[in-house]
């Protein structure tokens, strides 16, 4: 399988990609229902909503987000509020 294939079959939790990106899952949640962050919508069975974010939506998303803004010479990524 090429590394295409992989990232389109990687599916991450909201909690994994909060984890990854260190921030709360509600933040992740939040850019998810703003139209941030493209996901799976999986059948509701629990109080809150299941989704799947898929590796390359993710990187996506990161990527067109980052802006070379801070003085510290690191990137910006997606806003938390």
């Amino acid at each position: 399988m090429s590394d295409t294939a992989n990232e389109e079959s990687t599916l991450f939790t909201v909690h994994e990609v909060a984890q990854r990106l260190r921030v709360d899952d509600t933040t992740v949640r939040r850019w998810i229902t703003n139209d941030i962050l493209p996901v799976i919508t999986l059948p509701h069975v629990n109080k809150r909503q299941s989704y799947r974010i898929r590796q390359s939506e993710l990187e996506h998303v990161l990527t067109s987000t980052a802006t070379p803004t801070q003085t510290d010479g690191s990137l910006s990524t997606l806003q938390a509020e």
